[in-house]
């Protein structure tokens, strides 16, 4: 059992509310759990891109963060290095928080960061049952598949991927 502290649409933790994954249908309205999301260029000028497990939601799409859900007790940033990690095996060299997003459809707030890594491009670890391949590709080709890839709230906050 996967636990999430609550949050309020301002980011504040709610004291004492706990949450549960899978149970997102029964949190109360203006309640939220925090998903943190990374997008990662590479010192070589380009974007790691991944391609999800085609068992999970959007099977086989690609997307251009490595995330998922803040465990409780975990930070933002924490959240978004545990699963940089958690899915590629990487740890950055650089991260900074970009944007926030509030989305009550899905109870979700959103951290969203920006990192830099120096990494070997081949020591990518992908992560059993969330992704099944990898590319490191230019803002260019990455630009040109914005409408392909499943993730859309990053745009906004990386000046560099606005056209």
């Amino acid at each position: 059992m996967e636990l999430w502290d609550a949050y309020d649409s301002d980011f504040n933790i709610i004291p004492g509310v706990t949450l549960v994954r899978g149970e997102e249908a029964t949190f109360a309205e203006g309640v939220f759990h925090l998903v943190c999301e990374i997008i990662l260029k590479h010192a070589d000028g380009t974007y790691l891109i991944m391609q999800r497990d085609p068992r999970k939601a959007y099977g086989s799409m690609w997307e251009a963060t490595a995330g998922g859900s803040a465990l409780k007790g975990e930070s933002p940033l924490a959240g978004a290095i545990r699963e940089l990690r958690e899915e590629t095996g990487i740890t950055a060299d650089r991260i900074t928080e970009v944007g926030r997003v509030v989305n009550p459809p899905t109870h979700s707030v959103y951290a969203e960061y920006f990192a830099e890594t120096s990494c070997e491009k081949d020591s990518v670890i992908l992560q059993e049952g969330e992704t099944v391949a990898y590319r490191w590709i230019d803002r260019e080709t990455l630009l040109a598949m914005k409408g392909e890839l499943l993730t859309h709230r990053m745009w906004q906050f990386v000046p560099e991927l606005q056209d």
